[in-house]
């Protein structure tokens, strides 16, 4: 009955295991993927130290596109195949899906202390939640509520293209030298940080280093460019929810949303502005969250 639950990025990789009633406690470990030769020789190493038995089911959330029960990292060379991982685990079941799946797959399993509240709202219990992820690239989940629990759909938004923001002409041109499409996570990720950075000081620094220095014209920007895109977001999959901010990126960047005016960016939208001003919006910041959903995930699909 192990199951074996994966969060996969693009430079880390976290591994649990679950009994079908969640991620079991003191399970959870971390590994730096540039030590391995690939995933299924991580998760040997892993399966190695652990001994829990044999593997059952495997849900693996991966920071790329998944198609046809393969996925390619967008950060990594990696590519992962399902009947590999089948293969090296003797997993009789195996799903991959978008690494924010499984962290939007989480929403009903957070701990109350790894959620902060940043922006008040009145969220429609009903109704669909976004969760933005922030960290070495960007993306969306929407978590939408059905009978027998979740339904969260695939999605590879940070890639679409940055909205159209007449104050920011200049910036885009400049971000249009590391990628002609102009996509979200080319300034809302920390990379995208860095680039921010450099384009108004001349600097070249790390997200950590430009956190610590509190640049407010860098920062502005970040947040101003955060509220416009979330708001896209948002309305587009009427995340009436509740909109969550999630990864690394986020959680150094989540002291200014406040005060450096998110709201103001976020909110306007004409008629539809009290729809924007009623979704609150939150932090999450359990490392665990994506191996919560997809132990979530195993138990909704293998009852």
């Amino acid at each position: 009955m192990t199951r074996l639950l994966v969060d996969l990025g693009g430079t880390t990789c976290r591994v649990g295991l679950s009994d079908g009633t969640g991620l079991l406690r003191d399970t959870a470990r971390s590994f730096a993927n540039a030590d391995h030769a690939s995933l299924a020789q991580l998760l040997a190493a892993y399966l190695d130290a652990q001994r829990p038995g044999p593997v059952s089911a495997i849900c693996a959330g991966v920071a790329g596109p998944v198609r046809g029960g393969a996925a390619q990292l967008t950060n990594h060379a990696w590519h992962i195949e399902a009947d590999a991982l089948a293969r090296a685990t003797g997993a009789g079941h195996v799903h991959l899906m978008n690494d924010l799946q499984a962290q939007a797959y989480a929403l009903d399993d957070l701990d109350a202390d790894s959620v902060t509240p940043l922006i008040p709202g009145t969220p429609d219990p009903k109704g669909p939640r976004l969760v933005l992820g922030l960290g070495t690239g960007c993306n969306i989940a929407v978590a939408h509520r059905v009978d027998d629990g979740l339904f969260v759909p695939p999605s590879e938004s940070g890639h679409t293209t940055l909205p159209d923001a007449p104050g920011f002409r200049a910036l885009y041109d400049a971000l249009r030298g590391d990628a002609a499409h102009l996509p979200i996570e080319a300034a809302l990720s920390g990379p995208g940080l860095t680039r921010l950075h450099a384009f108004y000081t001349g600097e070249t620094r790390t997200p950590t280093e430009i956190i610590a220095r509190e640049p407010r014209k860098t920062l502005q920007a970040f947040v101003s460019l955060l509220g416009l895109a979330a708001s896209n977001l948002c309305l587009s999959h009427m995340a009436t929810g509740g909109l969550y901010l999630i990864g690394g990126t986020a959680r150094a960047i989540a002291p200014y949303i406040k005060p450096l005016g998110f709201a103001d960016t976020f909110h306007p939208r004409g008629p539809y502005t009290d729809i924007l001003a009623a979704i609150p919006v939150t932090l999450i910041s359990d490392d665990n969250a994506a191996l919560r959903g997809c132990a979530r995930y195993l138990s909704q699909c293998l009852k």
